[in-house]
């Protein structure tokens, strides 16, 4: 009977995955060629990011032309058309956008009273109302700059009103695939903070208690730095200090400030290294005994997207960087993880908290529940961050291990 069952559900699926329209390109600074790493995508309701190459593929149910809009940190958006049926790769090229100042009025305050406002007007520029979004997820370690791991999924990502807690908000798996070295000395054993539930706790619009409150905002000092633009539109940048010591690390950051709607539009995190032993507490969740482990980086970057009206989170991504070594040999390992989250598309009706096996809580681990990297049309049509060309080769490489 589940035999049966799934077949009707593919059989079913079939005409649904034909409709898809597949558009391709690369994303390039117009001045000077250069690669645009994550920039933004959409088309509708339906976006990507370029990956570290400055590549994407974006699949719309559209069957028309097709408007891409494109944007990056700093550069003049573009509104690309592309007619249906059109299957050359996009060469998208992006003019940076100087700020003009002579036509906006920048904020003279303080810029820690700027924060406070962005804050208290939290409930009116996010959403009002639970959403489902759907998201790619994909985690990845090196070592020695050699990839050892990958993982890659499909997620549901639940949203409650943001003027609600982020307790009942849920991620949940819908489809992935892991790819471990076969190789002994490349397994680790350590585990750091990170994983699916990053998007969930690193919304610092949703999640307060995170950093935007008043008591952890007091830890800090605030400088007020140059206005910069995303998507066409000026960005207030309050820039982020540790201005006491704590018991535990605190961050440096940019928090970037709609100047228009008082939204936070982007975060950009780095956690302080100065004490090894307070970076090692908030990053380290296992270790082998006998593993020394030494942090050197912990980094952060979250975006937000305003449509309609509504500012909502857009992608997240996570860099560790980090020394193992074993206390009877000379010469410390580098690793590093890293983990990213985009939103692809988003459910806006009747939309209802992932329940069951498939959603995460803080102890489980992405590998845990996913299976072995071999379908080569595993994704089928759903959106996902093109590969980098060296995590394309590495994968390859990996497999072959595998299949000898």
């Amino acid at each position: 009977m589940r035999t049966f069952l799934l077949y009707i559900m593919l059989a079913i699926g079939i005409p649904l995955l034909a409709q898809k329209t597949v558009i391709s390109g690369m994303v390039t600074d117009a001045k000077t060629g250069k690669r645009i790493a994550q920039a933004s995508i959409s088309a509708g309701n339906v976006s990507v990011v370029t990956n570290d190459d400055g590549f994407f593929t974006l699949k719309t149910d559209n069957e028309t032309n097709v408007t891409l809009v494109v944007s990056h940190l700093g550069y003049r958006s573009r509104h690309i058309n592309v007619a249906a049926g059109n299957t050359e790769e996009q060469r998208i090229r992006l003019t940076p956008m100087p700020v003009e100042l002579q036509e906006v009025v920048v904020w003279t305050g303080n810029p820690r009273e700027l924060v406070n406002v962005a804050i208290k007007k939290i409930p009116e520029n996010y959403s009002g109302e639970a959403e489902l979004f759907n998201c790619f997820y994909r985690e990845t370690a090196t070592k020695r700059g050699h990839y050892i791991y990958v993982a890659e999924g499909v997620v549901d990502m639940y949203k409650t009103p943001y003027n609600q807690g982020m307790w009942r908000d849920r991620v949940a798996i819908m489809k992935g695939r892991r790819l471990l070295s076969p190789k002994q000395g490349d397994t680790l054993g350590v585990k750091v903070v990170g994983g699916p539930l990053q998007p969930v706790q690193l919304d610092i619009a949703k999640n307060t208690e995170f950093l935007l409150n008043e008591q952890e905002l007091d830890n800090y000092n605030f400088t007020m730095e140059e206005p910069v633009n995303i998507g066409d539109r000026m960005q207030y940048v309050v820039s982020i200090a540790p201005g006491r010591e704590l018991p535990y690390a605190l961050y440096y950051g940019r928090l970037y400030i709609d100047r228009e709607t008082l939204a936070f539009t982007r975060a950009e995190l780095t956690l302080d290294m100065s004490d090894k032993e307070k970076a090692t507490e908030f990053m380290l969740v296992h270790k082998p005994a006998g593993v020394r482990f030494r942090p050197s980086e912990l980094s952060c970057t979250v975006d937000y997207r305003l449509e309609g009206g509504i500012t909502r989170i857009a992608y997240i991504r996570n860099t560790f960087r980090f020394n193992c070594d074993w206390k009877r040999r000379l010469f410390a390992t580098s690793f590093t993880a890293s983990c990213e989250m985009v939103v692809t598309d988003r459910a806006e009706e009747a939309v209802r908290p992932p329940r069951g096996k498939s959603s995460f809580d803080a102890r489980d681990s992405f590998y845990d529940k996913v299976d072995f990297f071999l379908d080569p049309h595993f994704w089928e049509d759903y959106n996902i961050i093109e590969p980098t060309e060296s995590l394309d080769t590495a994968v390859g490489k990996l497999l072959k291990k595998y299949r000898k």
